[in-house]
């Protein structure tokens, strides 16, 4: 295998992040404990257990983080987890590849999203604009398959967020931010209690901006716009001694724009129909926890969710004037869906094995259906209707084999029925059994380091490639209709440290991970100037890398945290442009260092530095992005329930590239094939004010 890269720009962060996580268990504990960094809680497994203690490679964006000024948006705060990207392609980056797998668009086809998303028990993965940090309280993001867990939606892996919950006493807080581009965030939360046997929260957001593009031919500035609405209401009740019930609601009406793609890669563009990225959902969750029985807990969460979608663009970019032509390309879809998972915890009294083995056991059904109307100047209107029905069994041993040594063994078998049809005349009924789950040995070597090694299978449902709209079918040959399922095996090492007098916690994990009929997506030429996206299995694909991360409380006043991705990957398929080739999205490094410092009397400040190197945009073309670095600051004051904060973000005024495409586009050049990019924010600066009570 090759040498896995190091590329210079990142040498400053990597050399400190690996002598951080390089420190031997037996560090010298000279620092002062009252510093000690606070137990971090992963949520997303079948048992809560702390981030140390859990063996995999997990990244957890607290509090802290996600509350820092200008971060609206699961994209806002994702740059802190190693060997994790994201796509644009519309008005957020709302597509995400773990590990150099996962999706960057959709057009015509129903996605089964590689990277599962849940925001509060609410699976999200196929709404993900919808994936806002209201009133968030930590994101979690579990690398490699977790399909033991969340089966056919999480192949690469899972984010999780999680939203603070209703308090026993009253506490809330109103945020304001103002900054450039006439960008404004009002934010609000409250909890407490409504009974001695009720408690609530209520959370709600309005976030605008004019956007950071300005279109030149309607002689505009906000035709990138953002215009989200958000509203989040959980209640807990202490229903009876034996029996808790969580609820949870959500809205959000997010009417973006979409106007990003210029001929000579600015931010200044010429198109006379600018597009729109829209979404409105509801979604509802609901949770009990039973304790009735002293052999099990017993867990029912059930959560239901309805999704408006739009996403439109101008096709050319450009307006008649210069083309010659006009065309705007719709998609209009209306999501469905629906998760009952029934659960089974054991106890100390129902123990196995001679009372040395936890048990988990459950049943899930997930429903999602997806109407697409797609609506495209001087085409035919197409229309396809999409449902999937699966059917889940479940269920994991943790065994202790000696007081240090235990076993971990999940199983997942999973059944999927899909129903398609387009007014193409198309149907598909595919059905599949499919299975996953997971093996790893976690070993306390002692109180302050952790030791594993795990095997995981994850899987994902196979699928139809619609023509859209094209009924000439000799132009969409019928071998490329239909694509098989995808398996990918993960083997993977890691170690957990608790060192300094716990002031410093670190982690480090190696993988190596095989596809096989590794799905990739392709385009084809079906006429002038008209292509159709459809998904193929390549004959196998792997990748391996390093992930390290760590926190270091180190005074009272200075708190550092640092994250390091190492990334190999490879795509198999002879005769393929991309036979030997990086995966897409998948840079071969990204990193990520902070500071944040205590200055006292109320006074603080922080810096941050994120960066990645350049990686390919698609499979099907060899356009890259460029390298990049950046620079984020903030300085600010405290007093009383007050907080004022100056930030700024980019503040090197970086360009860099958050999606890209290669054909040919510009008249003015007879339509030779170039590269184009989506530029990310130029330099920003704003100013947030917060009242916490």
């Amino acid at each position: 295998m090759p040498q896995l890269p190091f590329a210079p720009s990142a040498l400053s962060s990597a050399l400190a992040l690996g002598l951080i996580t390089a420190l031997p268990a037996q560090a010298d504990n000279s620092a002062a404990g009252v510093y000690t960094l606070e137990t971090t809680t992963v949520t997303s497994s079948f048992r809560d257990d702390s981030l140390q203690e859990t063996a995999a490679s997990v990244s957890v964006i607290d509090e802290a983080e996600i509350n820092k000024p200008g971060n609206t948006h699961l994209s806002d705060v994702l740059a802190q987890a190693p060997n994790v990207n994201l796509s644009a392609g519309a008005s957020r980056g709302k597509y995400y590849q773990i590990r150099g797998v996962g999706e960057r668009s959709q057009f015509i086809g129903a996605v089964n999203p590689s990277v599962g998303v849940l925001v509060d028990g609410i699976d999200m993965s196929s709404a993900t604009l919808g994936a806002t940090l209201l009133d968030a309280k930590q994101v979690e993001v579990l690398r490699g398959p977790q399909s033991s867990l969340y089966g056919a939606n999480a192949l690469a892996g899972l984010i999780n967020i999680s939203a603070n919950e209703p308090t026993d006493t009253l506490e809330g807080n109103v945020e304001l931010t103002a900054a450039q581009y006439n960008t404004q965030n009002l934010s609000a939360a409250v909890g407490g209690p409504m009974s001695d046997k009720v408690s609530y929260r209520f959370a709600a957001q309005r976030n605008t901006s004019d956007g950071f593009t300005k279109n030149d031919y309607l002689k505009r500035d906000d035709t990138n716009n953002i215009d989200e609405t958000l509203l989040r209401t959980k209640f807990h009740i202490a229903a009876s001694e034996d029996l808790d019930i969580d609820l949870s609601a959500f809205y959000a009406n997010l009417d973006n724009g979409y106007d990003a793609f210029s001929l000579d890669n600015t931010r200044h563009t010429l198109s006379d129909q600018p597009g729109h990225d829209r979404q409105e959902t509801v979604a509802l969750s609901g949770k009990t926890s039973w304790y009735g029985n002293s052999k099990f807990i017993q867990e029912t969460a059930i959560s239901v969710n309805q999704s408006n979608l739009e996403y439109g663009f101008d096709e050319d970019w450009l307006n008649p004037a210069i083309s010659g032509y006009d065309s705007f390309d719709n998609y209009q879809r209306d999501e469905k869906g629906a998760t009952v998972d029934v659960r089974f915890i054991s106890t100390e009294e129902s123990r196995l094995f001679n009372d040395s083995t936890d048990w988990t056991g459950g049943l899930y059904y997930f429903n999602r259906s997806s109407d697409l109307t797609r609506e495209r100047t001087g085409k035919d209107t197409f229309t396809s209707e999409y449902e999937a029905n699966r059917y889940a069994g479940y269920g994991e041993l943790s065994t202790g084999l000696t007081d240090k040594l235990t076993w971990i063994n999940g199983l997942r078998l999973e059944e999927d029925h899909t129903l398609y049809s387009d007014n193409d005349g198309n149907r598909a009924k595919p059905s599949e059994l499919l299975w996953g789950g997971r093996m790893a040995l976690e070993y306390q070597t002692s109180a302050s380091q952790m030791l594993y090694g795990s095997i995981a299978r994850g899987y994902k449902v196979g699928g139809y490639n619609s023509s859209g709209g094209n009924k000439d079918k000799a132009k969409f040959p019928d071998a490329l209709r239909s694509f098989e399922s995808e398996t990918l095996w993960n083997y993977e090492l890691g170690a957990k440290h608790n060192l300094l007098d716990d002031t410093l916690h670190t982690q480090v994990a190696m993988f190596f991970q095989q596809r096989d009929d590794a799905q990739i997506k392709a385009s084809r030429i079906i006429g002038p100037g008209d292509f159709v996206d459809y998904t193929a299995n390549a004959d196998s694909a792997y990748s391996y890398g390093l992930e390290a991360q760590a926190q270091w409380q180190a005074t009272q006043a200075v708190r550092l945290h640092a994250s390091l991705g190492l990334l190999q990957t490879e795509l198999k398929e002879p005769g393929a442009k991309f036979d030997g080739r990086d995966a897409a999205h998948a840079p071969e490094y990204q990193f990520a260092f902070g500071v944040d410092f205590d200055h006292g009397n109320g006074w603080f400040s922080g810096l941050d530095v994120e960066g990645k190197e350049a990686f390919y945009f698609s499979d099907s073309h060899n356009a890259r992005s460029d390298a990049y670095t950046l620079l984020n600051a903030r300085f600010g004051y405290e007093w009383n329930n007050w907080l004022v904060t100056l930030w700024g973000k980019n503040l090197t005024d970086e360009d860099y590239a958050v999606r890209g495409f290669n054909f040919g586009n510009n008249p003015n050049k007879g339509y030779i094939v170039e590269d184009y990019v989506q530029l990310g924010a130029p330099r920003m600066f704003g100013i947030t004010t917060k009242y916490s009570f």
